[in-house]
């Protein structure tokens, strides 16, 4: 029984690396993904916030170690803790929902060092405005998913940005840091 269990295991894991050999399309398992950021505010604590609701896909080809990401979060979903601060984060004065209902980050390519993710660089559309960002790659790996019986690659990135290149200016004229730290947590599944 033992030895039956470690064969099954053992042909999983190599039927895996054989399908990871390959070009393969991903599509973001939301239980596993979201996207966080943390702001300074008045040097005494950080505004944090979350948004759940997180589309897309990758693309991955790890022989060629190539990629691309297409990610889209939906501002609605934003997440603080706060009900009256999400409220505000969700007005013109911000994140304008009503105006700009989403926030995409697109990326054609990966950069590698050797077998290791290192960065993607990419374009980030916020507030109707378009400007490149590079997420670095904290780690990432590919693997197989019992739950989801089938592979999951799925990584942590960040970045820190200047929202004012976006237009978002709010109380940056009083002294409110321009530069917001990203997080973005993504899993996806092979389809």
């Amino acid at each position: 029984m033992k030895r039956t269990a470690c064969l099954l295991i053992a042909a999983a894991t190599l039927g895996c690396g054989l399908a990871r050999a390959e070009p393969a399309s991903y599509r973001v398992d939301d239980d596993h993904t979201y996207v966080t950021f943390a702001i300074d505010h008045n040097g005494a604590s950080v505004n944090r916030g979350r948004f759940d609701a997180v589309d897309g896909s990758v693309r991955f080809d790890p022989a060629a170690r190539t990629g691309q990401f297409d990610i889209t979060v939906q501002v609605d979903s934003l997440y603080s803790g706060s009900r009256g601060f999400d409220a505000h984060l969700k007005t013109a004065d911000l994140f304008d929902a009503a105006r700009y209902p989403t926030l995409r980050f697109v990326s054609d390519r990966m950069v590698f060092d050797g077998e290791r993710l290192v960065e993607v660089p990419g374009r980030l559309t916020l507030l109707g405005q378009t400007h490149p960002v590079t997420l670095k790659a904290n780690q990432f790996r590919c693997y197989p998913n019992p739950r989801a019986k089938t592979e999951a690659c799925g990584g942590d990135f960040e970045a820190v940005i200047d929202r004012t290149r976006w237009g978002m200016n709010y109380l940056v004229d009083v002294g409110m840091p321009r530069n917001v730290r990203i997080t973005a947590t993504i899993e996806a599944l092979r389809q």
